[in-house]
């Protein structure tokens, strides 16, 4: 098969989580969430707000999005796979809710992939998901996630076992593919829990 015929992969009956709040950075769920759906995943937007979430572009308030999954109502087990998009406000809201750390602990513990962007990988922190990892971030969270015993690069996508990290809206295209791929390998394989 050429490499002009060689198939994307595919994500079709795969279901993937997107955990977010107020102030995540938009790009870094709109663009990732269209890779999925393009690739035949459903996606869903999970979130501890009722009714709806805003992005937001840089420091200023963007879209809203309704949201498909009330935290509260969402098991993990109907999740094949985890998005956390970044931005300042999303995580740092995210990591001191119990619902949203157990929520992603439990794609954690059970093997699931997931996949973090800029500051999304704050949140894997307090999950106990990047010790002994291969990661990136946006810089400012180097130290932090480097005391939680992950390895730091600053790369624009690192592929750990069920983790790809990105640091910035700028790497979303090698962020989008990368996540894309890990999650229909890991769709070809029966998950932990």
């Amino acid at each position: 098969m050429s490499a002009t015929t060689t198939p994307h992969p595919s994500l079709d009956g795969l279901k993937v989580a997107i955990l977010v709040t107020d102030g995540f950075e938009q790009v870094e769920m709109t663009d990732p969430r269209q890779a999925l759906i393009a690739a035949g995943a459903a996606t869903a937007i999970v979130s501890p707000m009722d009714g709806s979430v805003r992005g937001w572009k840089h420091h200023d308030p963007a879209d809203t999005f309704e949201v498909d999954v009330a935290l509260k109502n969402a098991k993990p087990a109907d999740y094949d796979a985890l998005l956390l998009p970044g931005g300042v406000v999303n995580p740092d809201a995210l990591r001191i809710d119990e619902r949203a750390i157990a929520f992603v602990k439990a794609f954690v513990d059970a093997g699931k992939p997931i996949a973090a962007i800029c500051h999304g990988p704050w949140t894997l922190i307090d999950a106990g998901g990047v010790q002994g990892r291969q990661v990136t971030s946006w810089p400012s969270l180097r130290v932090d996630l480097e005391n939680a015993g992950a390895e730091w690069r600053d790369l624009e996508v690192v592929v750990a076992p069920q983790l790809v990290t990105s640091r910035k809206p700028d790497d979303l295209p090698a962020f989008d593919r990368e996540m894309v791929k890990l999650f229909a390998a890991a769709g070809t394989r029966p998950a932990k829990g």
